[in-house]
């Protein structure tokens, strides 16, 4: 679906987007299998989507890219990220190759019991985990991810706190992942970190640092505003709040997406509404993009793209304002 907002997002831009000339973090999609199935979720995760995992072949081609573009940062991503058999493999991969490497949870799934020896071996390995918690709410939480869920994240949390986790060092840290309910916008500030330590502790739980995405206006959330007629109302709102500071941060130009068929992207939201990352006006992949083809590049844009620069900006990697 193309979001209709005035004005095009393209009009709000001083000059064009293009990517940095340095390639910060290589994110891949395993896939959209997950064991959960939640009503914000961008990318259509859930327990039916056992078919979308990520080849093998694709997979040996991401390793082979780690060599070739050399990212700090190898970001691994779902669905459920955990749950592709060849998960272990790429954290393996990318840390012999001198690369951190983040985990981006959903915290019960490290309760399966297929999978209960993960979370020791993140820990030997460092791997860092960014967490997804809607809310420092129980009723908001299990509202958005469905009954159950508050309580066993915060088993997982306590779990990922007896390995070192959340503690204050550096080589395990834990940053919690933030959505807003409905249509707000997300606005983190020191009293919500504040406020969310006290509430967490009160679980017997802690964490390095608090992040916040907006809800983006595609897949089920904008299934959930087409179905209440609010669809415009929303793009309002995220072009009223666009800041202009968002954009120096936005994570499409350090990031490049790989998708589970090896097709590549400026982000992962472009990933999930198919804007691939165009060189030259060709579709490169992950098999065949090099970091001369990076530097520079013109980002695929569209009015999806408020939701980043709305507030204090939003990404993967929380707020995008520089001041």
């Amino acid at each position: 679906m193309t979001l209709a907002a005035a004005p095009s997002f393209n009009e709000k831009l001083e000059r064009p987007l293009r990517r940095s000339q340095h390639l910060k973090v290589l994110q891949l999609n395993l896939g959209k299998l997950c064991n959960m199935h939640c009503s914000h979720c961008h990318v259509e995760a859930g327990p039916h989507q056992g078919a979308s995992q990520m080849p093998e072949q694709v997979v040996l081609q991401c390793i082979a890219a780690i060599d070739q573009l050399r990212p700090e940062v190898v970001d691994l991503t779902g669905g459920a990220p955990e749950l592709h058999q060849q998960f272990k493999t790429l954290v393996q991969a990318a840390r012999d190759r001198g690369c951190q490497v983040i985990n981006r949870s959903n915290l019960t799934v490290l309760l399966l019991p297929a999978l209960a020896d993960l979370a020791p071996w993140l820990a030997a390995k460092q791997v860092q985990i960014v967490a997804s918690l809607p809310s420092c709410e129980a009723s908001t939480t299990d509202a958005q991810r469905g009954p159950g869920t508050w309580e066993a994240s915060m088993r997982a949390l306590r779990k990922l706190n007896a390995l070192g986790y959340g503690l204050g060092d550096p080589n395990l840290p834990l940053s919690l992942m933030s959505n807003p309910p409905g249509e707000a916008l997300q606005q983190l500030t020191a009293c919500d970190q504040k406020q969310w330590r006290e509430c967490l502790g009160k679980e017997g739980v802690s964490f390095d640092h608090l992040i916040g995405l907006n809800n983006m206006p595609i897949a089920r959330f904008l299934d959930g505003l087409e179905a209440n007629g609010r669809t415009d109302l929303y793009m309002q709102s995220l072009v009223d709040a666009f800041n202009p500071a968002s954009i120096c941060g936005l994570m499409c130009r350090t990031t490049l997406s790989v998708a589970a068929d090896g097709s590549i992207y400026d982000c992962d939201f472009n990933q999930m509404l198919e804007l691939p990352l165009l060189v030259k006006q060709k579709q490169v992949n992950i098999a065949n993009v090099c970091l001369e083809d990076l530097a520079g590049n013109l980002i695929n844009i569209g009015n999806h793209c408020y939701g980043c620069t709305a507030g204090q900006g939003s990404s993967c990697s929380g707020a995008t304002t520089c001041s």
